[in-house]
């Protein structure tokens, strides 16, 4: 079964108008604002451009979140080679280009858009004659409204935690020439849609989720999401604006605090049937590349006896069934005439210029840290979960050829959790997901066989900040406990290294040292740590660098700033 993606319904809206009476017709033939939004098929279309806008087609790479988050933590160095000069420039806080983050901008307010056109179709829609009863309806009419609530604080909360302050714009017809929205003003609001979102939406197990309903944000996810508002807002406030706070005051006036936060994540925890996968190291891809080969093409995940749970929930098509990932990007295959639905991530992080089994070639970007590594107790089964070592010799590497690396900034060690994997079959040597989604010819190149898909979020989350605003460690040992490590007591210190190992490379960890102010604290974080590399062959030591000035932020991009004739003003430090 080919995996199910969010694809924007062709004809979505098409508005005609003329000063014309004769013009004035009935459109029997295309969708309009006058026919549309009246039936559930026509929700379900318009809510599938809202999650189209998740992906973003960016030809640098750098406006992939990602990407983005990943590079500029510190967990990671640039890489790539010597004409990637712009993917340094990016991690050491340096504008590569001056709309470099321009198409997350941009597909951020095609969603938004998108969902307030939803959500003012939905004020005064009557679904009753499509349900069985009228509760039927109100119910389905209320899980939409959530779902799109849901999506535009979700859009606006990935946009904010990169750019701060966005122009705030919450229905079709609004203005759009209006002023960035201050950082507080955004965050409540994103934190209003989400809190509404969670309201709305109904408590569903997400065991009796069927396979072709995954994908669809819910109840929990909003909850969720609430509660990593709740912990970015307040923590930046706090530690880069020296503005402490404890709560978020929605654009009502209702205060959301951290006691509400808390019962928020606890509903989830009592009610929603997620739960961790037994093994993390089951959660990535790898673990399924010996099943797909019929043959054992990585020793070291056949020692293990690793059993990938497979990207498409409980009822997954391939592997045992995924109860962790709450939220992901559904990724599938791309062509040579439409690249947006590959997972950039995958292409971008996998080994430089070398083909290997089973793991396949990249651009050699955001090369792991040495430093990091080399701190990382080797008893932490996640270690070798998260990062592929190139002098392994149980991971089928054994070809590698360091002079045969061209890359800038490269350390032998790669993040493994989004990683090219391949293997023999009936075609030759291909891709993982070739064979597993047989996409056909015209997705045949290793460019285009990232169908992986990007965890936006994991129950292994929810406990960690359960813990993190509880301040107990039963959160942080159930997550140790299904990795074999041993209890701790709670402190941050461990909590910030709990977060650290397990989350490594997901594009958390960047958002986690902004929020506590580790950015500018060289106590907890690797900046200016000082480690062995490679620059085209040739040996040589860096240290990732942050600066302070920018404030954990992006710029925003100088074309933006140009169409708004004043309005916007520039990020600090860029």
């Amino acid at each position: 079964m080919k995996k199910i993606l969010f694809s924007l319904a062709l004809g979505l809206v098409v508005i005609t108008s003329s000063c014309d009476d004769h013009l004035d017709t009935r459109n029997l033939f295309q969708k309009s604002t006058d026919n549309y939004y009246r039936t559930p098929t026509d929700i379900e279309e318009a809510l599938s451009g809202v999650y189209n806008a998740l992906y973003v087609q960016t030809g640098t790479g750098l406006a992939d979140e990602h990407i983005a988050a990943s590079m500029m933590s510190d967990l990671v160095f640039s890489g790539g080679g010597a004409d990637d000069a712009f993917a340094l420039n990016a991690a050491e806080f340096v504008d590569p280009s001056e709309d470099t983050y321009h198409p997350l901008w941009l597909e951020t307010y095609k969603g938004v858009f998108r969902a307030n056109s939803i959500i003012s179709a939905l004020s005064d829609a009557d679904f009753s004659s499509f349900f069985a009863s009228q509760e039927e309806a109100d119910a389905y009419l209320q899980n939409a409204l959530g779902e799109t609530y849901f999506m535009r604080g979700f859009l606006m909360f990935r946009a904010a935690r990169f750019f701060g302050g966005m122009p705030l714009i919450l229905t079709p017809d609004a203005l759009r020439n209006v002023p960035r929205s201050s950082y507080t003003e955004t965050f409540s609001q994103i934190a209003a849609d989400f809190h509404r979102a969670a309201t709305l939406m109904s408590s569903v197990n997400i065991n009796t989720t069927l396979l072709s309903d995954y994908g669809h944000a819910n109840k929990w996810v909003a909850k969720a999401y609430l509660a990593r508002t709740y912990l970015h807002f307040t923590g930046y406030m706090t530690n880069i604006e020296n503005q402490p706070t404890s709560e978020i005051l929605l654009p009502d006036a209702t205060a959301i605090n951290k006691a509400h936060i808390i019962e928020h994540l606890e509903d989830v925890m009592n009610n929603s049937g997620y739960q961790l996968v037994t093994d993390f190291r089951n959660l990535w891809p790898y673990a399924y590349v010996n099943e797909s080969a019929g043959e054992t093409v990585l020793p070291w995940a056949e020692n293990e006896d690793l059993k990938w749970t497979g990207q498409d929930g409980p009822h997954s098509t391939f592997g045992t069934g995924n109860k962790e990932v709450m939220f992901a990007l559904r990724y599938a295959f791309a062509d040579w005439n439409n690249t947006k639905f590959r997972n950039w991530a995958v292409l971008f992080f996998s080994i430089r210029g070398q083909d290997l089994l089973p793991y396949g070639q990249g651009w050699g970007w955001g090369t792991v840290n040495p430093v990091f590594y080399n701190e990382w107790s080797n008893d932490d089964p996640r270690k070798r979960g998260s990062v592929l070592d190139l002098n392994a010799t149980d991971e089928g590497v054994e070809g590698y050829n360091p002079d045969a690396n061209n890359g800038v900034l490269q350390t032998d060690l790669v993040n493994k959790k989004y990683i090219q994997l391949q293997h023999d079959g009936p075609d030759g040597v291909k891709g993982l997901f070739y064979y597993m989604y047989g996409p056909g010819a015209d997705s045949d190149s290793y460019m285009l066989w990232s169908a992986q898909d990007f965890y936006y979020l994991r129950y292994a989350d929810v406990l960690l900040m359960h813990s993190e605003l509880t301040q107990t460690a039963d959160g942080i040992n159930t997550v140790r406990a299904r990795s074999g490590l041993e209890p701790v007591s709670y402190s941050l210190e461990v909590l910030k290294n709990e977060r650290k190992h397990e989350f490594a490379f997901e594009g958390v960890r960047w958002f986690d040292l902004v929020r506590w102010g580790d950015v500018d604290n060289s106590a907890n974080n690797y900046f200016g740590r000082t480690a062995t590399v490679t620059n085209n062959g040739v040996e040589g030591t860096y240290s990732a660098t942050y600066r302070s000035e920018v404030k954990g932020l992006i710029s925003i991009p100088e074309s933006e700033i140009r169409l708004s004739d004043g309005l916007y003003e520039q990020n600090p430090g860029w």
